[in-house]
């Protein structure tokens, strides 16, 4: 039986080398990744209930754990909770426990339900709404530095 590969379009690789390449946006946070040599990647287990939630605003709390190359973050979003519009040169993918997030991206508004995830390419902008009290997770490569340096006004 002979075995064959799926081939893809050209103009569907074309088109997301292209998104890829996006130019960094005007709302762009400076310091979210970090300058120099990564630390050295160590073996760890974390229970979540042994990281104290960061209140970052009376509608958002956060948790995470960080690698070397890649960071985990739990975030806690009442209703009503909106993450103001931002970009980052980390990738991120969010993951919806519980709950409802609106998002406001690349001209589209999409609602992830609990048990669906997005992926956002870098340096696209973004915006959030929670539609109920939302519990969700949040991977990031490389890590936010502005997270673990507490620069995130934007969040704040």
């Amino acid at each position: 039986m002979k075995k064959t590969r799926a081939k893809v379009k050209p103009a569907a690789r074309k088109k997301s080398a292209a998104k890829a390449a996006r130019p960094a946006s005007t709302v762009a946070l400076k310091g979210t990744v970090a300058i120099g040599k990564p630390p050295k990647g160590e073996l760890r287990h974390v229970p979540w209930n042994s990281i104290a939630v960061e209140m970052l605003t009376p509608l958002l709390g956060r948790q995470f754990v960080a690698g070397q190359n890649v960071m985990l973050a739990r975030m806690v979003l009442k209703k009503g909770c909106i993450v103001p519009e931002h970009s980052h040169p980390n990738e991120q993918v969010s993951y919806v426990l519980e709950g409802a997030l609106k998002f406001w991206i690349d001209g589209q508004v999409i609602v992830v339900n609990a048990g669906e995830v997005l992926t956002i390419p870098p340096n696209m902008p973004h915006r959030v709404e929670a539609f109920v009290d939302t519990v969700g997770l949040d991977v990031f490569s490389p890590p936010r530095a502005d997270w673990m340096s507490g620069t995130d006004a934007y969040l704040r």
